[in-house]
Formats: C-alpha cells, sequence, structure tokens
C-alpha cells in the first residue's frame, strides 16, 4: 500500500469511528433521557425499579435453606454500630401484636412467648447497605419456629409477612421463602446479653440472608398477608428483597 492509499484508508476509517461513536453517545444519551423522564416507581424511574424487581427475583430464585451464610468463632465478635433509630421512640410501650391473616383474630404475645419457643444462638456478618459489615453474635428463636407455633394448624402460609414498630415509623416487607430461612431469628439477646435499646430491644429480627435494612428493631407488629406489603426504604428507592 502506498502512502497516499494508506493516508485515504486512515482517513476513511477516522470517518467511521467519529460516525459510530457519534451514534453511539446520541443513544447513550436518548436513554439516559428517556430514564430519567419515565414515570416514578417507589422514588425511582420505573425502568429503573423493574431492574431491581428482577435482580429480587432472580436472588429469590436461588435462596434456599440449604445455603446457609457462614457462621464464626466467639473470638472474631466485632462492635456492632446502632446504625438507625427509626421507630425507636422510647415513649412507645412496646408489645408485640400477631396478625395471622384469612380472617384468624389476631393476639397480643409478651416476649416470654418468645422466649418459651427453641432459643438458637448464631454468629453470623451482618451486612449494611451502606457498604460496611461485622460480625455480630444473636440468640432468639427462628421465625419458621414461631410460625409453626402460631399460624393456625393445616392453614397454608401466606407468601409474605409485614413486620413494623410500635406506632409504624419502620416498617419491613418479606417474602415468606426469606422470612422462614433457618438463619432468620427473632432475636432478644446480643453478646449473650439482652438487647439494648439502641439494638432494638425488647425483640428484633435478624437476617443475614439479607441487607441489614430488613432487619428491623423493636418488632411491634407481625402480620402474614397474601399481599406484597410495604417497606420503608423500597418506598426511598431501594430494592425490596435486599438479599445478599
Amino acid at each position: 500500500m502506498t502512502d497516499a492509499e494508506l493516508k485515504r484508508d486512515l482517513r476513511r476509517r477516522t470517518r467511521r469511528s467519529f460516525l459510530v461513536g457519534g451514534m453511539a453517545a446520541a443513544a447513550g444519551l436518548a436513554g439516559y433521557e428517556w430514564v430519567r423522564s419515565a414515570g416514578e416507581d417507589n422514588a425511582l424511574s420505573w425502568p429503573q425499579r423493574r431492574v431491581l424487581d428482577f435482580n429480587g427475583k432472580l436472588a429469590h430464585s436461588y435462596l434456599s435453606d440449604s445455603g446457609l451464610m457462614p457462621s464464626y468463632r466467639a473470638d472474631q465478635v466485632e462492635y456492632l454500630k446502632p446504625n438507625g433509630n427509626i421507630g425507636l421512640d422510647a415513649s412507645e410501650e412496646w408489645a408485640l401484636r400477631l396478625e395471622p391473616g384469612d380472617g384468624v383474630p389476631g393476639m397480643d404475645l409478651a416476649l416470654a412467648d418468645i422466649q418459651a419457643l427453641p432459643k438458637v444462638e448464631m454468629i453470623t456478618r451482618f451486612c449494611c447497605i451502606e457498604g460496611w459489615s461485622v460480625i455480630a453474635h444473636w440468640a432468639g428463636a427462628r421465625f419458621s419456629d414461631f410460625t409453626r407455633k402460631y399460624l393456625p394448624p393445616n392453614s397454608g402460609v401466606p407468601p409474605y409477612v409485614y413486620m413494623a414498630t410500635p406506632g409504624d415509623d419502620y416498617y419491613v416487607g418479606l417474602d415468606i421463602k426469606s422470612a422462614l430461612h433457618p438463619q432468620t431469628l427473632l432475636a432478644y439477646e446480643q453478646n449473650g446479653k439482652p438487647l439494648e435499646a439502641v439494638h432494638g430491644a425488647p425483640l428484633r429480627l435478624v437476617m443475614p440472608v439479607k441487607y441489614g435494612i430488613k432487619s428491623i428493631k423493636k418488632i411491634g407488629l407481625i402480620r402474614y398477608t397474601g399481599k406484597k406489603p410495604g417497606d420503608y426504604w423500597a418506598e426511598e428507592g431501594y430494592d425490596w428483597f435486599a438479599g445478599l
């Protein structure tokens, strides 16, 4: 190839690259504007929300009772900072209301009712959606044991669970598959002692298979429901499933 032919070929390739790059940039900008101007769904544009919902369905599909999060030694336990205080108003008197759903009358439970269930201890990693994690020691009752004890015999287990603090300031929606996972605890102890107020005394949820935003503190209401329930942080733009 002569120098003249080489220069013509380079000019042709440069024009083609410029054209392709310009079209790609225009398409990217158009896509961005489309997503930005799309209608909102729980504080996100609906295309972004659909992506999060798809990720949640994918995570739900591979979640199983045999898939346990790692356990750790007692000497590996770290300090868990009391991150988040929504719903922990000390003036709110604590009580636990259970609503089984499907026309079954609700009931009020005491902490002693939870403590009467088989006690389970676990040392697992607590992961915050902010990006940090620590190893924490918990004790309490499996939510699966609680469900087995308090849902009416021979009744079907609804697909969702809703939990809220007294006064409903903080609330989470859970799929039943995650709620019944063997590492999901109704915890009343941390590091061998009763929970402190800043960590959700007297009763909180601990779910190692999900980010900490699902581990609601100071549970005042547990409701089984056939309808996908609301969730505090999902309504602020976060992932409803929030699985690890």
